[in-house]
């Protein structure tokens, strides 16, 4: 493997396929999942916190996306919750109390589903908020490094992983800290994550589309905001969601 531009894109090109074959009946679960949460009229909640929060925009809000989702976000407890910004910082997402609080600001509902990323899984305020939404009864997706959280120890005080507590995992491929073409000296440059985790997200989407649509039934997905009239479609099929999706946070 060469350190260029080049190699990366052979590394890169290798995991997306293995992840693409690898991953096909999780996406597939994790469609049926989705599908019948909305279904019965509920919310996808997406939440993954560092380099993970991309995934989260992949699944709420974008152009070609369903319009019943919600991102959330450690922010959101300075944004909806009055918290001081001094909270926000490194550690947060190793505090499993902060997922109370996110959950609690949530305006969630009881069929929702909840779709969540974390690479290594381990940290405690992702593990806490995975407890916690299984507690409440919701279905839980997971996407997740198998090969980096297997290698590495839980920082939630019941020592459980996040891979643990999901109704379906999905692997985003990755390697043990996720960097894939390696340095002379050690260590490596060129991570994968956010690009696997973000072709699972469109995967599930369009999977989750085409039942609806082989069903007969009409699919709320937007339109980019950038196109004529796409502001006026996306906001007619916002407006079905009313209080149950956020928006520009």
């Amino acid at each position: 493997m060469t350190l260029s531009a080049d190699g990366y894109l052979a590394v890169v090109t290798e995991t997306v396929h293995r992840v693409a074959e690898s991953q096909r009946e999780e996406v597939r679960r994790a469609a049926e999942l989705i599908t019948a949460a909305l279904r019965a009229d509920g919310v996808v909640h997406a939440f993954g916190t560092g380099h993970s929060e991309a995934f989260a925009m992949e699944i709420a809000g974008r152009a070609g996306g369903l319009v019943p989702t919600n991102k959330l976000a450690l922010r959101d407890v300075v944004l909806y919750g009055g918290d001081p910004p001094t909270v926000l910082g490194p550690m947060l997402e190793r505090d499993p109390a902060v997922a109370h609080r996110l959950y609690e600001l949530a305006p969630v509902q009881q069929q929702d589903v909840f779709v969540m990323a974390s690479n290594s899984g381990v940290n405690g305020a992702v593990v806490e908020l995975g407890l916690l939404v299984k507690e409440r009864g919701h279905p839980l997706i997971v996407v997740t490094s198998r090969a980096h959280s297997a290698q590495v120890a839980s920082r939630h005080p019941s020592g459980r992983k996040l891979a643990e507590l999901a109704d379906v995992v999905l692997d985003n491929g990755a390697p043990y800290g996720d960097a894939t073409v390696p340095l002379p000296g050690g260590g490596a440059v060129g991570a994968v994550s956010s690009i696997t985790a973000a072709l699972l997200a469109q995967q599930i989407v369009v999977e989750v589309v085409r039942r609806l649509v082989e069903a007969g039934e009409t699919p709320p997905v937007y339109l980019s905001a950038n196109i004529p009239d796409g502001d006026a479609h996306n906001h007619a099929l916002e407006a079905r969601y009313s209080g149950r999706i956020r928006r520009g946070a």
